[in-house]
């Protein structure tokens, strides 16, 4: 199974007093970088979500985006401050006889005098926060996992495609190989017969000449290699997994025997070919950088 490092998940999760929605998306990136945004009561569960991320993805830039609302009254409790009420009537009883008016305090009234009734945000239970918490990160983290194995499936199609088609150019590279010896055996024997004119030709010199030549330009070794390379990487895919730095290895090599092809190349139409092989590498090259 073939996973690409591009996808996109997200769930909500809600009950009766708290609602989570969790959205996560990656794309390519050498190793597994998880980003987290998340409402600060939600902190302390950091180091268990990175944890279970990786459950379900190896490589990627992975962001996180998370949002949590809960009932008012889960959150908060209402205090009332017997002592600070006291104290406020004891000092205006003082004040109405220090000045001789009325004391007119109400409860309305003093009870809204600061710090008698003060709102106090509550501890949620840990366990159960995780709890609600762990699911949406699940449910959007799986429909993540779909996403990136479905993106894969389509890279592998589309890797097939272009190996196919590389091995189509070494097969013409191959093909071309005996037929360019034997045009340069003809352009070398058309020389030898202009400058000697009727003089008898020497094939055994000819034969060396060509031999020579062969020897500079022969790509054998490398087509062999190159099929063979073209093949690994071809029961790679199939093979499923993490890929994504042997694929980049085994394309590295690709590149490498193209560019020898190309240095020895004296021909036109391999050069031609050459030429198009490591466009195609370099097209191979760009679509692994997102398969995980």
């Amino acid at each position: 199974m073939i996973k690409s490092m591009t996808g996109f998940g997200r769930c909500e999760t809600a009950d009766q007093n708290r609602k989570f929605t969790v959205e996560i998306k990656s794309v390519n990136h050498r190793y597994l970088d998880v980003n987290i945004k998340m409402p600060k009561k939600l902190n302390c569960f950091e180091s268990a979500i990175r944890n279970l991320l990786k459950e379900y993805m190896e490589r990627g830039k992975v962001d996180v985006f998370i949002t949590f609302e809960a009932d008012a009254a889960e959150n908060f409790t209402l205090k009332y401050n017997e002592a600070a009420a006291a104290q406020y009537l004891h000092y205006l009883q003082q004040m109405s006889e220090k000045f001789g008016i009325e004391n007119d305090v109400r409860v309305s009234v003093l009870s809204a005098y600061p710090e008698v009734f003060t709102l106090e945000e509550t501890d949620a239970d840990t366990a159960e926060l995780w709890s609600g918490l762990e699911k949406a990160i699940r449910g959007a983290a799986a429909q993540l996992a779909e996403s990136r194995i479905a993106e894969g499936m389509r890279l592998r199609e589309d890797l097939v495609g272009k190996l196919s088609g590389m091995l189509s150019h070494v097969d013409y590279i191959e093909d071309r190989a005996p037929e360019m010896l034997r045009e340069y055996r003809e352009r070398l024997a058309g020389k030898v017969q202009e400058l000697l004119g009727d003089r008898q030709l020497d094939d055994a010199r000819i034969a060396t000449e060509v031999a020579v030549f062969a020897d500079k330009v022969c790509v054998d070794e490398e087509t062999v290699r190159l099929r063979s390379h073209i093949q690994s990487m071809i029961d790679t895919l199939n093979a499923g997994g993490g890929m994504g730095r042997k694929l980049d290895f085994i394309a590295q090599e690709m590149n490498r025997e193209a560019n020898t092809i190309l240095s020895k190349a004296n021909d036109i139409k391999i050069s031609d070919t050459g030429i198009s092989l490591k466009t195609d590498i370099e097209k191979v090259r760009e679509q692994i950088q997102n398969i995980e």
